[in-house]
């Protein structure tokens, strides 16, 4: 489907309506909505993919998403819209969540994906984490309390340098010391 003018010029078209209503998306996100609109359609009539297009509209499509991401910015904090929360650039956690980065890719045999994953996550967590004290859904949920403080201080007393990870340099070194680089093509 992916590789046919009409799912190219579709995708195309949604982008340019998008762009007219002042919202951007990445072109691979707007092909997979596509893609699986298409594909309900046709699942759904009872037809084939090919005749589904006649329903696809690019312009609502594209309200629609600029709608839902209008409704998210609404409902969301300004500023926040679309931000994990993360922990403060000095917090040792951090460290070592960056510093463990090359190492991870090493042993996952340079599966950059599952260590994007593994970092992120830990990343929110870290941030969630630091933040639960001021976290309206969280306050008082855990009975013994957040021990935040306790938490950093077990991380601290494994001495992480927070100086040499945040280094985009020393990152990058230790990161081609295992074998294995960013590069763009």
């Amino acid at each position: 489907m992916r590789n046919t003018k009409a799912f190219k010029e579709a995708v195309a078209d949604t982008l340019a309506e998008l762009a007219h209503r002042g919202v951007t998306v990445r072109p691979g996100t707007v092909a997979d909505t596509i893609e699986r609109n298409i594909r309900a359609v046709a699942e759904r009539l009872g037809i084939q993919e090919r005749s589904a297009w006649r329903y696809f509209d690019q312009a609502g499509l594209a309200a629609s998403i600029a709608q839902q991401r209008k409704a998210a910015e609404d409902s969301s904090t300004p500023g926040q819209v679309g931000r994990a929360p993360m922990p403060p650039v000095d917090n040792p956690e951090l460290a070592l969540i960056l510093g463990g980065v090359p190492d991870a890719l090493e042993e996952s045999g340079g599966d950059l994906y599952s260590v994007i994953v593994n970092v992120a996550v830990n990343a929110w967590m870290a941030g969630h984490i630091h933040g639960e004290d001021g976290c309206t859904g969280c306050q008082d949920k855990r009975p013994t309390g957040t021990d935040w403080q306790a938490r950093m201080d077990s991380i601290t007393a494994m001495q992480p340098d927070v100086t040499k990870w945040l280094n985009r340099e020393v990152w990058t070194a230790a990161l081609n010391d295992t074998g294995y680089g960013v590069t763009r093509t």
